[in-house]
């Protein structure tokens, strides 16, 4: 491939995308005053209309998305988006409400966001919800802040709260932002959470356990229901992060396992994958102790109509401008209703067949560190590759580029070395499967036969191997005209 240059070196002296003739009027003062003009701006670039736009087309055509092909990452669930989706949001009442308008005048929306809260019940068997954060990280941090103010309405707010190997890198952080210092839970050789160690570090000094179902490995903590038991005997209460939630939908109910709080991610389950950055939602669903904490204002019936009700003395407060990312919400809502309850339910099983799929194609080419079946992601390792040819994850992930195919998550969860997790989610085909995996398996061919070509990897690629480290360690970019 040609490498696009920089929008600096096609730049010539005097070129500009377009002129104007001169004004037939007097120019005041303050004619230009706030526009970028382009003698203000050092070395602005100087192009012409018809370079601009074959610059930035020639680069959105060397963009990967998850419209052109396989998306593995695991841990992020970046599946297609239904067309339609996009359409919905687009409607005028949504796409253009302001969001101070009175209540009687967007009362289509309010129902809109009324129905979702009700269906995210309904699937998660939880009593309320908050559509108000912005993506899953907010959503475990509103999680803890509800079970902070339940014990401190309680008269102890608690120290600690215990985080399992296999959680999400995220707990920590909404943990410790509400002012807990947090204790590792083990997980034995299953993958999951070791009871006899819960129990141990479960006292009446800990205000939580946050616990991811499915876990980062894949694996469904089949034990949750003894885990909340432990947790509640000592006053605690449960968190579950519900990022993975696309392997349960209509199947099972967080809500009927114990758990006292739950966060998900519409962005990820319900149709707004995120690839790129955003936008996301993180919806969360409490249980009715928790209920009095939730943030204001909330969507409520008043009569014949619906009003964002704003009076709540024991809540933790706004937490997100007006009700959320609102756009978002419509998008799962026409998904959510689109699927109906039984595509609810296929989600999950398609989501967990497919990686069962992969894992059962791939299974002795590469390492799996833990015998159980797999929920909606498996988790391999380079371990084979790595001890009889030296090459490692990200070699596995370079050369993947080169046939097509997005890298997997690499390096994550922490507790598997080497780590590629890999979640081909419910939209993938049959097709499209077998593609990665034959890639994956000549791969590891290659990985015995030529290491040189993996270590070199990608060669399609405009770019090639970048220096990681180098980069992360000393993130300075400079330019120089001839030099880069």
């Amino acid at each position: 491939m040609i490498r696009e240059p920089l929008i600096f070196e096609i730049s010539d002296q005097g070129k500009r995308a377009f002129a104007l003739p001169k004004l037939d009027v007097p120019v005041t003062g303050d004619a230009l005053e706030g526009c970028a003009v382009r003698e203000s701006i050092p070395d602005f670039p100087q192009v012409s209309e018809i370079e601009v736009v074959r610059h930035f087309t020639r680069l959105s055509q060397q963009n990967y998305c998850v419209d052109i092909g396989f998306y593995p990452l695991g841990s992020c669930t970046m599946k297609y988006n239904p067309k339609v989706n996009d359409k919905v949001v687009t409607l005028p009442g949504f796409q253009d409400a302001h969001p101070y308008a009175p209540a009687d005048t967007v009362q289509g929306n309010l129902e809109a966001l009324k129905r979702m809260e009700d269906l995210l019940c309904e699937i998660t068997g939880f009593d309320a919800f908050t559509l108000q954060p912005s993506a899953g990280a907010q959503g475990e941090l509103v999680g803890m802040m509800l079970i902070h103010a339940y014990h401190v309405d309680q008269g102890n707010p608690r120290k600690y709260v215990l985080i399992p190997d296999s959680a999400h890198g995220t707990n920590p952080s909404s943990a410790h932002v509400c002012g807990y210092q947090v204790k590792e839970i083990k997980s034995n050789s299953q993958g999951r959470i070791d009871l006899a160690e819960l129990e141990n570090a479960m006292t009446g000094d800990v205000a939580a356990l946050m616990v991811t179902n499915p876990n980062t490995l894949g694996v469904f903590e089949s034990d949750i229901c003894r885990i909340a038991e432990i947790v509640h005997a000592k006053g605690g209460l449960l968190y579950m992060d519900g990022a993975n939630m696309n392997a349960l939908t209509g199947i099972a109910r967080p809500g009927d396992f114990g758990v006292d709080v739950l966060h998900l991610n519409l962005h990820k389950t319900f149709s707004t994958p995120h690839g790129g950055g955003g936008p996301g939602s993180g919806p969360v669903g409490v249980k009715k102790i928790l209920t009095p904490f939730l943030p204001y204002p909330l969507v409520e019936k008043k009569g014949a109509g619906l009003v964002l009700n704003d009076d709540r003395p024991k809540s933790i407060g706004r937490v997100r401008s007006f009700t959320g990312n609102f756009l978002v919400v419509v998008k799962a809502l026409a998904y959510i209703l689109s699927l109906g309850p039984k595509g609810v339910r296929e989600i999950a099983e398609m989501a967990v067949l497919n990686a069962n799929y992969i894992r059962k194609s791939l299974e002795g080419i590469y390492h799996l560190q833990y015998d159980t079946a797999s929920m909606h992601e498996v988790v391999f390792s380079d371990k084979f590759q790595k001890d009889a040819h030296g090459v490692t994850n990200l070699d596995i992930a370079k050369r993947l580029i080169d046939y097509g195919f997005h890298p997997p998550t690499m390096s994550f969860p922490l507790i598997v070395h080497g780590a590629l997790m890999i979640e081909p989610t419910e939209t993938e085909s049959k097709r499209d499967l077998d593609g990665f995996i034959e890639a994956m398996k000549i791969i590891a061919k290659e990985a015995a036969e030529n290491p040189a070509i993996l270590k070199a990897a990608p060669h399609q690629t405009v770019v090639r191997r970048l220096d990681e480290t180098a980069a992360a360690r000393n993130p300075i970019v400079t330019w120089e005209r001839g030099k880069v």
